[in-house]
């Protein structure tokens, strides 16, 4: 094993830009709360990203060293300022339904907790001012430059990201001295929960829609924006009974320049492509979206056989050592599924980056192409499950053969 695998696993040395607030100041999260005056949470509502945590499948979030070149901080900081600096104008209200309103933490009546990740946490909020019911992400502000920088990209990409209809649509910002509280639309669930109600896999005709949907959303990130996602996984694809599907959690997010990556961040092990694992210069990253094609593979055959393809290994270097080591995934031959997909996954996961497709080269293949005309009742098929593993005992209940069969009338 190289020796610049072990380097993803070193911890990195950061750089405290603003005075982090005490321990205890950072425990919980001040919502006023819909019911009472503790800290309820609801476990059974699902919609915002969630990073979950089996014994059996490393979840954890890796921490990649940056380059260590005085002029490489000094510009990111640079940056940093001046995100903050644009972001601050835009805070203070809400602007939902096309109306504008006055906003402030205490207008936020939170009815639960919806996930949580690296970046913070998701709860299920109603503003109070208008009976709208939302997604409210709280982050905490600290002198860390790294989760500084998270929660800026994250809000600088959802921000600007409002005409494209697969990109989580944001509201608005609140920041305060100890937390930034981001405003979005509430979806439903995301991918990685809605295999785990089904305890199987997701029909492909969903992985269709959810595939057009994804690489959509990449190529306008990357053309308009021109920013790489960097952490394209199942947590972070979301879905509602209205049939939409969005990307989402956009804090570690990076910006391409010359169309490729030039910082090494924080990703999830499971997910991560050859090229960043194993780059050929460690202290000079050189990647470029082609690491979130991989992404987008791993995670369709996740989904469409219902197990994580790595799922044996017990810790994240085994994972990276697999990666490395052994031929890409690919979609079982005796799971009947069609030709095109099996095709496209194939393309998705070419271990050698220089020959795996770009965007539009994706886009040009026969399995998006089906799937950006057909009409598949996704609303249809997301009730239906959502409604029939409403509770444990009817999720054990609920076949595939039943689920497939809402595509075979």
């Amino acid at each position: 094993m190289c020796t610049c695998v072990f380097s993803l696993l070193c911890p990195v040395i950061v750089i405290q830009l603003s005075p982090a607030p005490a321990p205890s100041q950072r425990a919980a999260l001040q919502l006023p709360l819909a019911n009472d005056g503790g800290g309820s949470r609801s476990s059974s509502s699902e919609s915002s990203p969630q990073h979950h945590s089996y014994p059996s499948r490393p979840r954890h979030m890796l921490n990649l060293p940056t380059p260590q070149y005085g002029l490489v901080k000094s510009l990111e900081n640079a940056e940093i300022d001046q995100k903050l600096q644009e972001i601050m104008k835009q805070t203070g209200y809400l602007k939902i339904d096309g109306q504008r309103y006055p906003a402030e933490v205490s207008d936020l009546i939170s009815e639960g907790e919806i996930g949580s990740g690296t970046c913070g946490q998701v709860f299920k909020v109603r503003f109070k001012k208008t009976g709208h019911v939302i997604a409210v992400k709280q982050m905490r502000r600290t002198g860390n430059k790294d989760e500084n920088k998270r929660i800026l990209m994250d809000l600088d990409v959802v921000l600007k990201s409002h005409d494209c209809p697969y990109i989580i649509q944001c509201y608005g910002a609140i920041v305060t001295n100890t937390d930034v509280f981001i405003a979005m639309e509430l979806m439903g669930t995301c991918a990685e929960k809605l295999k785990k109600r089904i305890q199987g896999p997701i029909p492909e005709r969903i992985l269709g829609k959810m595939t057009v949907a994804i690489v959509s959303a990449l190529l306008y990130l990357k053309e308009k924006h021109g920013v790489i996602h960097r952490d394209v996984k199942p947590s972070n694809i979301l879905l509602d009974n209205k049939g939409q599907i969005k990307l989402c959690d956009f804090g570690i997010s990076g910006r391409l320049v010359d169309s490729k990556a030039k910082t090494r961040s924080a990703g999830c092990a499971a997910y991560m492509a050859p090229e960043r694992i194993d780059p050929p210069d460690p202290s000079k990253p050189d990647y470029d979206i082609r690491a979130d094609v991989w992404s987008l593979g791993i995670s369709l055959v996740e989904l469409a056989t219902g197990q994580f393809p790595y799922k044996n290994c017990k810790t994240d270097f085994e994972v990276l050592t697999k990666v490395l080591q052994e031929d890409p995934p690919s979609l079982p031959l005796s799971m009947d599924f069609s030709l095109d997909f099996q095709s496209f996954v194939k393309d998705c996961l070419t271990k050698d980056h220089r020959k795996r497709p770009k965007y539009h080269k994706l886009l040009e293949h026969s399995f998006i192409r089906r799937y950006e005309v057909l009409v598949v009742d996704v609303a249809g098929w997301f009730q239906a499950v959502m409604e029939r593993t409403e509770s444990p005992r009817s999720s054990q209940c609920y076949s595939q053969h039943q689920l497939h069969s809402l595509f075979s009338r």
